[in-house]
């Protein structure tokens, strides 16, 4: 799994962050191992996002996978595209650990 959390530039407008997203939504049947995208905007009510507004979740069907994922022509192509539009951002690779009830 990879998260990601974003800050877009104050003068890029919505529209044009709502094609962003698109984009970066486009890039799952494109890239063989990313197996899913999700999104949202920050809702947080205890104010800790430290400027964050965006989370966007990608999910991998490996570790090696998300390295194949970083270095597709699609997806290098869309951070070209995406990079420059950010404020900062934040990205963090994970692996999912279940957590037992017992």
């Amino acid at each position: 799994m990879e998260e990601s959390t974003h800050l877009f530039k104050d003068e890029i407008p919505q529209q044009r962050i709502e094609q962003l997203i698109r984009g970066y939504a486009a890039l799952v049947p494109l890239v063989p191992s990313m197996k899913g995208f999700h999104w949202g905007r920050d809702v947080s009510i205890e104010n800790l996002h430290q400027g964050f507004t965006h989370v966007f979740e990608s999910t991998f069907e490996s570790t090696e996978g998300i390295a194949e994922y970083v270095s597709h022509p699609a997806h290098v192509e869309f951070a070209n595209e995406f990079l420059p539009t950010l404020e900062k951002f934040v990205v963090v690779d994970y692996k999912p650990a279940e957590v037992s009830s017992t």
